[in-house]
């Protein structure tokens, strides 16, 4: 597993997805301080690991990126992690669309392609 605080490349993140899911790699996303941890088996490993890094778990979200998809279906919104009654999240998706969009802010700014 890695904390993303710069830069990832499209390369590395294919590389990685060939691991553990094939076409796609697990990815937390901490919107407050704008960081991922990527290439873990689990959602909940990479959440862990930004957990013990500092981040707040009400910042914390999963994703899957699939590395060879075009832009807006590269990113998906689905983990275990995200089902969230507290902030109003009751699904693994991510339902709220403006955190949809920072995430995918967050994300794209962090991989180099």
């Amino acid at each position: 597993m890695k904390i993303v605080r710069d830069h990832i490349t499209m390369a590395d993140l294919k590389e990685m997805s060939q691991v553990w899911h094939g076409e796609l790699v697990k990815a937390v996303i901490d919107v407050e301080r704008k960081i991922m941890a990527v290439d873990g088996e689990m959602h909940a490993d990479e959440e862990q690991i930004l957990l013990l890094d500092g981040s707040k778990q009400e910042d914390l979200w999963g994703i899957n990126i699939y590395p060879d998809k075009e832009d807006e279906n590269r990113i998906e919104f689905d983990s275990m992690i995200n089902v969230r009654p507290s902030q109003q999240n009751m699904s693994r998706s991510i339902e709220n669309i403006e955190l949809q969009k920072i995430i995918r802010s967050i994300v794209y700014s962090l991989i180099i392609t």
